[in-house]
Formats: C-alpha cells, structure tokens, sequence
C-alpha cells in the first residue's frame, strides 16, 4: 500500500468515527457599556398557556386570543369555533357567565403573569341549543351536502358545496349565533372589574380588540362573509375603547391584531376584492385611505379621534413554510435566515411576500409617525415553527434575543411549545435556565460580530447582580465552532456559569468557562444554545 493510499484510509477512519469539523472561528464584541436599554420582561410572553407552563417558562404574560375568541358570549360562557372546526358554536363546561375568562386571568394571576383577554367585535357570538348543547352554522338539513362533516356530527359541514370549491352563502348567522355589541362586552368589562379590580390595583390590564379582523371574510364567513371596511374597524375600536375605559379608565387596549403582511397594508374589504378582481384594484385604500398602508391610516385615525389605543399590536408567521414541521436541510437553512424579517431592512422574504418586512422598526416607524410615539409594540402570535426540533429551537432563541436587543415591549408565542420540546427549553435558557428562575439579562447591551445565518449572540446585564449574560446561538446543520467573546467595560478575568441546549434535549449545566484579559474563549456545538453567566 502506497502512503498516499494510506494517508486516505487514515482520514476515512477518522471521520467514520465522527473526528470534529471546525468552522470558521467567529469573535463576538461586547461592550457593555454601548447600546443599552432595558429589555422589557413582557416579549416573553405566551398564549393559552397552562399554570404548570407559566411557572415552567416563567413567563409573564398570557394572551388568550385566536379565531375562537373572536365570538366569545360570556354572558353563557360558550364560543364559536368558526372555520378552525365547522363553525360550530361550543360551550365550555360551566354555565357561569365569563366562566372562561374568570378562569384565565385566575391561572395567570397564581404564576405572576400578566393576562391579555380578547374582547369581540365582530358582532355575533356563540348561540347554545338546548341543554347547552353544539349548534353549527351549516346544517346539512338546511344547507344540503357539504365536502366535509364533522367527524362526530354528520349534520355540522364546513359550508363548502359537494363540489369541494364553492362556499355556501347567504346562510342564517342566527343558527348558531346571536347578535352582539360593544354596550353587551362592557357589561363583561363591568364583570372582569368587580371581580378582579382595575387594571391600576392589579386586575386585568390588557384587552385586545378582536382577533385578525381583516380576515373576518374568511375565518367567520358565517356571520361576516363581506370582508371589513377600513372605517368599519377605525369606528369599532374608538367605540368599544371608550366604552371599556368608562369602566376602568386605566385599562391597556391592545389593537389592530392583524394576520400579516397583507393585514398591515390592505383593509379586509381591499384582501377580498382585491383577491377576486387579480389585484388589481383596491377600493378603500382608493376611496377612502388616500392610497396610505391599512395600518399607518388606522394610527393616524385613531390620533385624530383621541388616543383609544394604548399598545400597537401585529401578528406574523413567515410564509416560506417555516410554520410547519418541516425540518428538511432547506427549510433549516430558511429558518436561520428568515428571522431578518424581525430587524434587516435590507433582507427580502423568500416567500409570496417578496419585499422587505423589517417588521419591528417598520411598525416603530408607522406609529413614531401616525400615532404618538413611544407607543409600546407588540407581536401578540408569532410561530416559526418545528418545535420538536433543535432548529426550532435555536430559532425561537434567535427570536427572543431580537426582540430584546430591538426594544421590542411585548410579545406572545402562539402556542406554549410542547414541554417535551426542544423549543420549550429554548424559551427556559431566557426565563429559566437553572431551574430556579434565573433569567438572561434585563439590559441590553452591545453584542456584535459575525454572520448572523450561522451564528447569531445576544448580550445583557442584569440588574439583581449586575451579571453579563451572552446567549451564544449556533445555528449551523454541522461542525462545531470556536467562538471568542472580547468584553469591553467589564471585569477582564473571571470564571462563566454555563448553561447549554443541543439536540439531546436537554438543559446541561456544563463546567464553568474561565476568562482573562478580557477575552473568553470557547467551541459552541452545532445547533446548539449556550448561555454564559459571567459574574461582575
């Protein structure tokens, strides 16, 4: 055997046993003393999240929101579960009026979070049968056969004709729903105030105003087939605001909620006409909105009518299919890269978007300019997706170290990841790495270097024991990678805390990280989350 041939079986040998592949060494900046701010707590909020997931995560702040929530009676405690599952209008187990909301703002408040209710607009809520029993709003015996059933009620169809293509319309919204009105939700805020006090003595603080509104037409096509007018949302927000402000003056409304890209520019008028006349025309942004974005007129209404919101408020999920399970080398490539949507105003979304998002100083910048500004921002659903993957996970800690390094002052994860996840140990390396609720840092500081596709770092300090924290986000498929933190205005030697989650799902406490010279040097795995405590 020549030695070049050996030389070859050498390395083939190496690598079958898994010899480490080291990337490109990256050196992270950190200035302690640049870019601070204060981190709001609040961007690590979730929705519907249990007792046991708020203590877990603690996290605080508890949204209840979602389509279901868009026709919520409280006066019978029962909701409308709309296009989500056959239109059909369910009651929760109790009979006690506000039953559900009671209950919400109950948990929250036993795990110190803060809790968000969404107060419906749309005009209809959940109607019960006898006995409290499911009506639905396309009744196979009145509206003839449907593509698709409820797989425990025959007769509840998902109001699509048996052609699976043309919806049925000019159904009755009185089958499974009755009328509503912002005078019948304040007397649900009159109930939420007796029963838990004013916002400013510890009651509930935050009431959202309906759930994606532009796309009533589609979601709640049962009770508002013809999507909402721009002035029909501008009105229902200053009417249902002051009417729940005569109640508890210092109560938060939370507003517009909308889906997305196209609920940020286009009325739902505008989405549906638009959608079926090539989009080519757009009837309230010609007519009414003087060719401004759907969002920036709302702001700029709004001011014009006083101040009824208190919280400026989107929702968005990237549209490439990174909201999926999807965890093939491709769509973990796009995950890494797609949250540039939160932040760079120079990346274009690989999706139908086609545009630059730059969401949060897109919307920083639509109410700094429309509204008052200093407004608190909030992304109140959010979801990239893959929670039972490292990828998920590293992405979700991606996003969390976004929103606080952009001052973002709200946000809530639509849903509470599975406890089992990766990605719900990725909401604890920020809330509860240790078990015992320590925290990342509640000031952001200065945190810079690298390609943040591959590896991205967040830093801050924290205020019970002025600590340097630094998330350390690795996001590349292979190959570890050496990583060298260099500290200005902080101690120059010391021994780190660390705390790392890999694809072995699993929070480890790992041996601490000495650092001298102001320098702190160490090999970060693949897909991996590291968090070093460095003590002052």
């Amino acid at each position: 055997m020549s030695r070049y041939a050996l030389m070859i079986v050498v390395l083939g040998s190496l690598a079958s046993f898994g010899a480490t592949v080291l990337n490109a060494p990256v050196t992270i900046s950190i200035n302690v003393s640049a870019g601070r701010h204060p981190i709001s707590p609040l961007i690590y909020g979730v929705s519907e999240g249990s007792s046991t997931a708020l203590a877990n995560l603690n996290a605080p702040l508890n949204r209840d929101g979602g389509n279901n929530a868009s026709r919520y009676n409280w006066l019978i405690n029962a909701r409308n579960l709309d296009a989500d599952w056959y239109f059909e209008s369910y009651p929760y187990p109790s009979s006690t009026p506000g039953g559900a909301g009671d209950s919400f703002v109950s948990q929250s408040k036993l795990q110190n979070a803060q809790a968000m209710l969404t107060i419906p607009m749309i005009g209809w809520v959940a109607k019960l049968g006898a006995n409290r029993s499911i009506l639905s709003s396309f009744s196979v015996a009145i509206y003839g056969p449907q593509c698709s059933t409820d797989p425990w009620d025959p007769d509840a169809g998902n109001g699509v004709k048996s052609d699976c293509y043309t919806n049925i319309t000019g159904n009755n919204p009185n089958d499974a729903n009755v009328a509503d009105s912002s005078t019948t939700e304040q007397a649900w805020v009159k109930h939420l105030v007796s029963t838990w006090g004013p916002a400013a003595k510890g009651g509930l603080a935050y009431y959202l105003m309906d759930n994606e509104s532009s796309i009533w037409f589609s979601t709640h096509r049962d009770v508002h087939p013809i999507g909402a007018h721009a002035t029909e949302i501008r009105g229902k927000v200053i009417d249902y605001s002051a009417k729940i402000k005569a109640i508890d003056s210092s109560a938060k409304i939370v507003a517009p909620e909308e889906w997305g890209w196209d609920g940020y520019l286009y009325s739902g008028y505008d989405q549906q006409y638009a959608a079926a006349h090539s989009w080519s025309a757009f009837p309230d942004r010609q007519n009414v909105m003087g060719g401004q974005d759907y969002l920036p007129w709302l702001l700029s209404q709004w001011k014009a009518a006083g101040h009824p919101i208190d919280v400026f408020s989107v929702h968005f999920y990237p549209q490439g299919g990174e909201f999926s399970n999807d965890v093939s080398s491709t769509m973990q490539l796009l995950r890494n890269r797609s949250t540039r949507q939160l932040w760079d105003p120079h990346y274009v979304s690989e999706s139908w978007i086609n545009a630059v998002v730059n969401l949060i100083p897109r919307i920083a910048g639509w109410v700094s300019t429309n509204y008052y500004p200093g407004t608190p921002l909030a992304i109140t659903e959010y979801n990239w997706g893959a929670e039972g993957h490292i990828n998920g996970a590293t992405t979700q800690a991606d996003i969390l170290g976004i929103f606080g390094r952009l001052g973002l002052n709200m946000a809530t994860r639509w849903t509470v990841p599975g406890a089992t996840t990766p990605t719900y140990k990725a909401m604890q390396m920020f809330r509860n790495y240790d078990g015992s609720h320590s925290t990342f840092g509640d000031t952001s500081v200065s945190a810079t270097g690298g390609n943040p596709d591959l590896l991205s770092a967040f830093a801050a300090q924290r205020t019970s024991d002025s600590a340097l924290t630094v998330m350390v986000i690795n996001k590349v498929l292979s190959g570890s990678t050496p990583v060298t933190l260099t500290l200005a205005n902080f101690t120059a030697s010391g021994s780190a805390l660390v705390y790392r989650l890999t694809s072995a799902n699993s929070i480890a406490h790992l041996s601490n990280q000495a650092w001298s010279g102001g320098s702190l040097k160490a090999t970060v795995p693949p897909q991996s989350i590291t968090l070093f405590v460095l003590p002052k």
